[in-house]
This record gives C-alpha cells, sequence and structure tokens, in this order.
C-alpha cells in the first residue's frame, strides 16, 4: 500500500494560525439574492469589514448583510477610502486599510470584506484583496450577483442574444470609454453613471439608429428606479445604463 507522509503545524501555546480574507459579494440590494455560500462565510468570520467614504457612513452592502445574516457579536470593521483628488490621501487610505488588516490576520482572525454586486466587478477589494495574498496571506473570492444582471431580469431584457456582444464600462472619473463601447458593440452597460447622464444621454442621441435605453438606478433598494432614460430626472448614486441597439436578427 502507498505510505503517506502526515505533517503536523506545531503552534506555541497562546499562538494562533494566521487568518483568512475573503472578498464576499452581497449583491445589489435585495437580501434575498444573497448566495447561501456568502451567508456562510459571513457568518464563519470573525470580522465584517466594508469600505466608507467617511468616517461613520451607513454601508448600504451592510444594510444588506444584517437583513439576511445575524451579525450580532461580530466585530464590524470601517475601512476608509475617500473620494478625494489628492492622491496622498488616497494612497494614505489604503495603506492604512491594508495594513490594519493585515494586523488582524496575523493575529488569527478570518474577516469576510463585502462589498456590493459581485467582488469582481468595480470593487474596492480587488487591489486590497490581490495586495494582501502577496504578502502570504490567504484570500478567497465569493461571487454574487451584479447590479446590471439583476436589473435586466426586472426590465425583463435579455443582456445577449445570438451571437451579440456585451461591453461592461465605467463612466466614472471622466471616463468616455463608453463612446467606443457604443459604436463596437451591441448592448453596452454603462457602470457609475451618476453624474455623467448628460454626456452619455448626448452621446447615445449622436448614434446612427436610436438603441433601447433602460436605466438602472439604485437596484433592490427603496428608491429603486428601473425605467426610460429621462436626463432631467434625478438619479440615485448606483446608476447603471443598459444600452441595447436594434438587430433584425434579434426582432
Amino acid at each position: 500500500m502507498p505510505k503517506y507522509k502526515t505533517q503536523y503545524v506545531h503552534l506555541l501555546p497562546g499562538a494562533r494560525m494566521k487568518g483568512k480574507l475573503y472578498g464576499v459579494s452581497v449583491g445589489p440590494g435585495d437580501p434575498e439574492l444573497l448566495t447561501l455560500k456568502a451567508k456562510r462565510i459571513i457568518e464563519e468570520c470573525d470580522i465584517v469589514a466594508y469600505p466608507v467614504r467617511v468616517s461613520g457612513e451607513r454601508s448600504v452592502a451592510f444594510n444588506i448583510v444584517k437583513r439576511a445574516v445575524d451579525v450580532s457579536g461580530k466585530r464590524v470593521l470601517e475601512l476608509l477610502f475617500q473620494m478625494s483628488s489628492d492622491k496622498a490621501v488616497r494612497a494614505s487610505n489604503y495603506n492604512d486599510a491594508v495594513a490594519e488588516l493585515t494586523s488582524l490576520l496575523e493575529n488569527g482572525n478570518d474577516i469576510c470584506m463585502i462589498t456590493l454586486g459581485d467582488v469582481s466587478v468595480y470593487s474596492t477589494f480587488m487591489r486590497v484583496g490581490k495586495d494582501i495574498e502577496s504578502r502570504g496571506y490567504e484570500m478567497e473570492l465569493i461571487p454574487g450577483v451584479p447590479s446590471f444582471c439583476d436589473g435586466a431580469s426586472r426590465a425583463k431584457i435579455p443582456l445577449t442574444m445570438g451571437t451579440e456582444g456585451l461591453a461592461v464600462v465605467s463612466a466614472a472619473e471622466g471616463s468616455d470609454l463608453f463612446r467606443t463601447a457604443l459604436n463596437d458593440f451591441d448592448n453596452v452597460v454603462i457602470m457609475k453613471a451618476y453624474g455623467s447622464i448628460e454626456r452619455i444621454s448626448e452621446e447615445i442621441e449622436s448614434l446612427d439608429k436610436t438603441p433601447d435605453v433602460f436605466v438602472v438606478s439604485n437596484v433592490g433598494l427603496e428608491d429603486q428606479y428601473i425605467g426610460p432614460l429621462d436626463k432631467n430626472r434625478r438619479y440615485g448614486y448606483f446608476t447603471t445604463l443598459i444600452v441595447k441597439k436594434h438587430k433584425e436578427a434579434n426582432r
């Protein structure tokens, strides 16, 4: 019979193994869209962490979690990521967050850093998680439902059909990548559209054929709006546009 070598890890009295960091997706707003795995990981972790732009700010992600998971008795950790134009401020926030997380992991705490939608789509966690993993700590991603998938379902529209393509771009920080996407793709999801509705509208109006445009704003939250684009309407912070061009083959 084959022989297997058993390895034992010997810890000093009172010592703990290093903790593990999880990037946990909590979906766009509806707590029923939190996955079973996400719920289990949150329940098993010692600490629930989430990013805020201002200290003491209400966390949408944490409010979703509280409606689906019993977090009583858990340590809750705010990580400050200010939306500052000063790169030095942003770098300081980032370094402070990584330092605090690594210190807690070193002391044996398992931490879940929760994020809206899916952790792999424009989330604060990804850079932090990869950095911490490179320092020798375990890191795992827990996938979830992106806001544009939830929005498309609520609007009862397909994101892609047949051989169509789909582009997912951001309009944040003055990005004009959506212009290229609107010209080159059949379907375009424009995330972080809050504050850029007017310039996006102008670009859409300049297209040869008028596409169908669906606004998905604060999906799953109390002030949710899903409907046609009205550039004079005031939308919530979490606003995404789904633009669909007309294709004869799909009519």
